[in-house]
């Protein structure tokens, strides 16, 4: 077995992990915070965290992901590690598909959306606004989450599977 697939195993591992930590802590932290603060200041909180989170920090693990799995696949598929391979591109297609697909077709649009809202003056006008948006944006977050969390365990148990064929 070639050095190149348990460093490819271990590379998925460390993207699944740290794509799925980025959705995980919306949903146990970030949003509930937001919820619980003056609307205008969640509408302006969430507005700055959407336009900071495009950054080279962020980008491999959200769009490198699916990529990283799928080569870990390929590897392994050429190995002869047939487990591990159907594990890492399953887990790849997976989050193509709930991850990657899902947020550059329904979040990002969302948080376009509210990039353009001026904040209202009045708590209730901007409570309105956040109450149209955050309910629904964090059911699809909860969406790419549980996504992100079954790749990861994919990734995990690809791994595994390479050093028991």
């Amino acid at each position: 077995m070639p050095l190149s697939l348990p460093l490819m195993g271990f590379a998925s591992l460390l993207f699944s992990g740290a794509i799925f930590g980025f959705f995980y802590a919306w949903v146990c932290s970030t949003m509930w915070g937001l919820d619980a603060a003056d609307p205008r200041v969640a509408i302006s909180a969430m507005q700055a965290m959407n336009a900071s989170v495009r950054n080279a920090v962020f980008a491999p693990a959200f769009f490198g992901t699916p990529f990283v799995l799928l080569a870990t696949a390929l590897l392994a598929r050429n190995a002869g590690r047939r487990a591990a391979a159907a594990a890492f591109g399953l887990a790849g297609l997976i989050y193509l598909a709930g991850g990657l697909f899902l947020t550059m077709s329904v979040n990002v649009p969302m948080n376009e959306a509210l990039a353009a809202v001026t904040i209202p003056d009045t708590p209730e006008a901007a409570a309105h606004i956040w109450a149209d948006y955050s309910p629904r944006w964090q059911f699809w977050n909860m969406v790419r989450t549980v996504v992100s969390g079954v790749t990861l365990l994919l990734a995990g148990l690809g791994l595994y599977q390479i050093r028991t064929a």
